[in-house]
């Protein structure tokens, strides 16, 4: 196969461009240079939001695409009609955030969208991921497959959801662990979402597919009890009950990742039916596996040198609790 990989040096393009390599895949990585793509992978060159910027893409001939892009959907819509003629699949790496909020419990792919247009410039994320979506769409029709992604972590993660979850917990001690603890959550390992993404592709699915793990695949104390074990820590956890959490102005998802305490927002983004992805062979690794693997990843990183922490993409800022809120919080 040959595949072009639009991104392909960070988190879910990264992904992508290693398991193709590791199939013995022909892979191409569109990029504009600021890391260097797995070893294997061909590199052209290019900023899809600079004039002229997809001129490195103006020949060559390709079996499968895919777009990571997150931004503006106007990019998506250059790349896939410039390609549409000289590729023969288009995977686009979409979110569930593209489901009208709220999203009841159950939904599938069927649900209310947010609007979107292929041409928009710069937007928020959800009409972003929307408009990219439609993109493809117009450029490759049912050869587009729009893979939406829920919550993604696992070794690579530039968001430090994850990551800071891992330090946190490292560090030992009591630690605020956001109830209740039977919690279910959903979230998808990028090497799962790569991994489905080029499956799909090489059998010629189209449409949109929810890539997440089954409600139920694991829970908050699953998640944080994988962490103790993976960091060796010997850290307390103290579950503590969602409105008191909420009544001390900490924030859910930003402040404690992942967390979503119950109701609207939780049932949009870990309650969502998966169940046509998985007819389709999505298949998740084990929590403990996805979370050993990245502290692995993340020891590594320091063995380098590196700061603490994992890198974050630049157009975020580091997420997790303040040492000196979670003590307050602990003590009161």
């Amino acid at each position: 196969m040959r595949l072009l990989v639009l991104g392909g040096t960070e988190f879910v393009g990264r992904a992508v461009t290693e398991d193709a390599l590791a199939r013995g895949w022909e892979v191409t990585v569109f990029h504009r240079g600021r890391h260097e793509p797995p070893k294997g992978a061909a590199a052209l060159h290019g900023d899809r939001t600079a004039e002229g910027g997809l001129a490195a893409l103006a020949t060559g001939e390709w079996d499968i695409v895919v777009d990571t892009w997150r931004a503006a959907p106007s990019a998506v819509r250059d790349s896939a009609r410039l390609l549409a003629g000289r590729a023969g699949h288009y995977a686009y790496v979409s979110s569930r955030s593209v489901y009208a909020y709220p999203t009841p419990a159950g939904s599938g792919e069927d649900g209310p969208l947010v609007e979107g247009s292929p041409d928009d410039g710069a937007v928020d994320y959800p009409r972003a991921k929307r408009g990219g979506e439609l993109a493809a769409e117009q450029a490759f029709g049912d050869r587009a497959l729009l893979a939406r992604a829920g919550l993604v972590i696992g070794p690579g993660e530039n968001v430090g959801r994850l990551p800071w979850w891992l330090d946190r917990i490292a560090r030992g001690g009591p630690v605020l662990a956001p109830g209740p603890r039977d919690l279910a959550i959903q979230y998808i390992d990028a090497r799962d979402l790569a991994a489905w993404t080029l499956d799909a592709s090489a059998r010629g699915l189209g449409g949109a597919y929810n890539l997440v793990s089954r409600p139920g695949h694991t829970t908050m104390a699953g998640l944080l009890e994988a962490c103790i074990r993976a960091t060796g820590s010997d850290a307390d956890l103290r579950w503590s009950d969602p409105q008191r959490i909420v009544d001390a102005g900490i924030e859910p998802w930003t402040d404690l990742p992942v967390w979503l305490p119950p109701g609207e927002l939780y049932d949009s983004l870990h309650q969502g039916d998966v169940s046509r992805a998985m007819a389709a062979g999505l298949r998740i690794r084990p929590v403990e596996e996805t979370v050993a693997d990245t502290w692995a990843w993340l020891r590594e990183l320091r063995s380098r040198d590196l700061a603490e922490g994992a890198p974050i993409r630049e157009d975020l800022a580091p997420c997790g609790l303040d040492p000196a809120v979670e003590a307050r919080f602990l003590q009161g």
